[in-house]
């Protein structure tokens, strides 16, 4: 409940910086309409066909139950117990140890699992992954992410428009021209540091959704320890990942782990970081598993 408030105040800070914006930039409204109805087409379009867009830059392929039947196994026991349908399951043959849900909807879903992450996990840790990719789905992720998506847009838009256009509306009114042009600049990065917080906060959500539809939260705590280490040996040696893993991707945030291991440094760059600390996410889970009796 309080990471589902947290993302409201999240969008909510990032709705709000849009409106300052764009009536400081453009008084008249026309900048922040213009903004909006680019940055909308752009994230409809991405939001209706993110499933196809992201199994294609993942490379993944349809798995079929007679090559994996667990896999099928485990998505049936999970599904059955929300009474949802069925995703489309695919399998990437990326050696990262990964994995991500997409889909506009619990009917329009479908679940990747990388060739890295069947080679390194066992049944337990693969079915508390697929129950967090799950709720994501469940959970309406997607549709939250490119709400997100859309705003930080739609700010970085306007803020480009100020910075072409003369460095803001009220600025060159009698305001302050540094300050305008500081907004210009500065917005984009607040934009992209609220985004990224609510990125954070729904991966944390379905951790804990996850945790609860699959009843092992230790067990995904696990993998999350493998995901995160193995992603970052395989970077040390040079191994790489799809293009959906690249940093520079757009679907890289839809892994349940930052790919080759996510950001190692700390300080003012975690505020950059799509995904929660490791160590954040296990601590978490395993607070759930203490009140599922798990630990003593």
């Amino acid at each position: 409940m309080f990471k589902s408030a947290k993302t409201f105040v999240l969008l909510a800070a990032l709705s709000g910086l849009l409106l300052y914006i764009g009536d400081t930039l453009s008084p008249g409204g026309g900048g922040l309409t213009i903004a909006l109805v680019i940055a909308l087409a752009m994230n409809i379009g991405s939001y209706w066909f993110s499933d196809k867009l992201a199994i294609t830059m993942s490379r993944s392929k349809p798995a079929s139950e007679a090559q994996y039947p667990w896999y099928y196994e485990i998505i049936r026991v999970l599904s059955n117990k929300t009474g949802q349908p069925m995703p489309r399951l695919f399998v990437s043959p990326s050696p990262q140890p990964n994995a991500f849900a997409t889909g506009r909807n619990p009917k329009h879903a479908a679940v990747a699992v990388n060739q890295g992450l069947i080679d390194l996990l066992d049944r337990d840790e693969m079915e508390g992954v697929l129950a967090h990719e799950l709720s994501h789905v469940y959970n309406r992720d997607i549709l939250i992410g490119s709400v997100a998506a859309t705003i930080a847009t739609a700010i970085t838009f306007v803020a480009r428009l100020g910075f072409f256009f003369g460095g803001g509306g009220r600025d060159n009114q009698g305001g302050n021209p540094i300050a305008g042009l500081a907004m210009v600049f500065l917005a984009p990065i607040a934009a992209i540091i609220l985004q990224t917080a609510v990125t954070r906060s729904r991966e944390t959500q379905a951790d804990a959704s996850g945790a609860e539809l699959s009843g092992k939260p230790l067990a995904l705590a696990s993998a999350l320890r493998k995901l995160e280490s193995g992603g970052r040996a395989l970077a040390r040696r040079g191994v790489g990942g799809t293009p959906a893993e690249q940093p520079t991707s757009a679907f890289s945030s839809l892994y349940i782990a930052a790919p080759f291991g996510g950001m190692v440094r700390g300080g003012l760059s975690s505020l950059f970081r799509s995904h929660p600390k490791t160590e954040d996410r296990v601590r978490n889970l395993e607070a759930i598993a203490r009140k599922m009796g798990q630990i003593a």
